[in-house]
């Protein structure tokens, strides 16, 4: 923990939980969020750039494909966590605008006490919940990246995890902005098929960016969604592929129509 600052857990009221940031022993200048116990996110002060957890990872490889290397854009995530990806398009996008909605606030205040956003980050954070706060943003903001990272399996809200959602976020991207959705899942990916169902009812294209194993639909874990307003490049599966973390697998058009349901 930075020298000097306050290294108690903070109790979370609208979940009931305690989050807690200590030291990763394995890294120096790098920390790890848990919330109620579990590990939620991974941070690297020292180089922002490089992400530690897999999914994230992949989330960070669809940003980079997002616009030209290096230009910055205006990015919004919709569940903050630590701020992971966004130190890491300040790292790799310096100048780039951002939204941050959490719903939990003393998880943003302790989150920015304890670990600094880089100097020159242009970060403006939201209290409360991620379609009420996209509905309150100003209308006539476009983002050029929507990173969705709140739900998983059969907690997932209702309200969220639905196309109507999807078609709003769609309506506030720019004309070449990517919507890219986390979904952990349990075996069977029951929550992944009804994900790629509704953001097919809201964007052009779809895919599905994940270790190849999690296609098999045996062990729990997550899945990356990417939803595109034109169709789906096909350069972007042989980078994504190839940018891992490996081995890799990317599915779009015929190829996830069975995970379409």
């Amino acid at each position: 923990m930075p020298a000097g600052r306050d290294t108690r857990a903070r109790f979370l009221r609208t979940t009931g939980q305690h989050a807690s940031i200590e030291p990763d022993a394995f890294t120096d200048g790098s920390y790890v969020l848990s919330i109620g116990g579990a590990e939620q996110s991974h941070v690297n002060l020292v180089r922002p750039e490089e992400i530690f957890y897999e999914y994230l990872r992949r989330i960070g490889h669809l940003v980079d494909l997002a616009a030209p290397v290096g230009e910055p854009v205006r990015a919004l995530h919709l569940g903050a966590g630590a701020l992971t990806l966004a130190r890491y398009i300040q790292a790799s996008r310096p100048g780039s605008v951002q939204y941050a909605v959490e719903l939990e606030r003393e998880l943003l205040d302790f989150v920015l006490r304890q670990l600094p956003l880089p100097e020159g980050t242009d970060l403006h954070t939201v209290t409360g919940d991620a379609r009420e706060s996209l509905a309150r943003l100003d209308p006539e903001l476009r983002f050029d990246v929507v990173i969705l990272d709140i739900f998983s399996g059969p907690e997932a809200p209702a309200h969220l995890a639905c196309s109507a959602f999807y078609r709003e976020i769609r309506d506030r991207l720019s004309p070449s902005g990517v919507l890219i959705v986390n979904v952990g899942d349990e075996p069977g990916l029951t929550l992944v098929r009804s994900q790629v169902a509704a953001m097919r009812e809201a964007m052009a294209d779809v895919a599905a960016f994940a270790e190849a194993g999690m296609f098999e639909g045996r062990h729990p874990g997550n899945v990356i969604l990417a939803g595109t307003q034109t169709p789906w490049p096909r350069d972007w599966t042989a980078e994504l592929t190839a940018r891992g973390p490996h081995p890799a697998k990317v599915l779009a058009g015929l190829d996830l129509d069975p995970f379409a349901g």
